[in-house]
């Protein structure tokens, strides 16, 4: 990327956006060519799903916060695509960086690409072929628009290579598992039970249903 510093525009919005982008931001902290950039969208907003994250993982506060969050998907990316544009083309960035498969994922690289900025897409790849799933269809399109495509798997390269992404012009890089380097990053002050133990979280709507949710405390029950 060149001697000069190098502006990089983080977009988050949601939970697992928070903890990916943590560890990459330490990063970029210590480096003497990249400034990061932080836009919270505000797609997740509640204190527990967004600022215990910037506390407890040490993330800087966000330079911008848009306060976008509710509203039908289409709502919601509109409205962040309309409030992204302006200030993509303000803060003029040399790299827009996007986490996932969230609104905020599919906002940013949709701007940031009708802008001519470069996107780098962290967990490019991931597929469940299910295009009725609002999430797999912002990561194949993310992916699609994006210059720089950060995958995490084996299976994830795969992907990409039955679409075609090695005729598309963007570079693909393994990276590894950002989830995984923080549960090492933040293991040793959250401790361990003495006992084993299951970590699970569940939001999607279809897993908490009352049809379902039985099924999958049933499973893992099974395997308890």
């Amino acid at each position: 990327m060149g001697e000069s510093m190098k502006n990089v525009l983080t977009v988050v919005g949601a939970r697992p956006q928070f903890i990916k982008a943590a560890m990459i931001s330490r990063q970029m902290r210590s480096s003497n060519r990249l400034k990061e950039i932080i836009v919270h969208t505000g797609q997740h907003y509640d204190a527990n799903m967004s600022e215990v994250f910037f506390q407890e993982l040490g993330i800087p506060q966000p330079d911008f916060h848009l306060g976008i969050s509710g509203g039908g998907h289409g709502e919601m990316t509109g409205k962040m695509m309309c409030e992204l544009e302006p200030l993509f083309s303000r803060v003029q960035p040399d790299l827009v960086l996007v986490y996932g498969d969230t609104n905020s994922t599919l906002a940013a690289a949709l701007v940031a690409c009708k802008l001519h900025i470069p996107v780098a897409h962290v967990e490019g790849g991931l597929r469940n072929h299910d295009l009725s799933i609002p999430e797999e269809v912002n990561r194949v399109v993310t992916d699609r628009v994006s210059r720089l495509v950060f995958y995490p798997t084996d299976r994830a390269l795969e992907n990409l290579l039955a679409e075609g992404f090695e005729g598309f012009g963007c570079r693909l890089v393994r990276t590894g598992d950002l989830m995984y380097d923080a549960a090492l990053c933040f293991r040793p002050p959250a401790g361990r039970p003495a006992q084993s133990y299951v970590l699970l979280t569940l939001h999607r709507a279809s897993n908490t249903e009352p049809e379902s949710l039985p099924e999958i405390v049933s499973a893992l029950n099974e395997i308890a």
